[in-house]
């Protein structure tokens, strides 16, 4: 990649990020439409970890990495300290791969 797209690319960036300080105060938003952000967001993030947990590419992961997925958001649902959650998610996958389940 050539320089000049890396400094592109990286003004871009920042300007975007430097938009929404500034921002702020002159932009309203009705409480609808700020309700919809949330919402949005919060279904962006279940999408990225939905594909992450389930995919590689275009091929299922099989069973192993959602059930470590699964084992740590439960525990971080039960507010489990983050490296427990960790730990036991990532055991649980290699566990289970040892076993044999791909």
């Amino acid at each position: 990649m050539s320089w000049i797209a890396i400094i592109a690319l990286a003004l871009g960036t920042y300007a975007f990020r430097f938009a929404g300080p500034v921002l702020r105060d002159r932009i309203s938003v009705s409480e609808g439409v700020r309700r919809y952000l949330t919402l949005a967001a919060v279904a962006l993030l279940a999408a990225l970890i939905g594909t992450a947990a389930l995919l590689d590419g275009t091929h299922f992961v099989g069973l192993a990495r959602p059930a470590g997925v699964l084992v740590g958001a439960v525990l971080a649902w039960r507010k489990a300290p983050f490296v427990v959650v960790v730990v036991a998610a990532a055991l649980t996958a290699a566990l289970l791969r040892v076993a044999g389940v791909e």
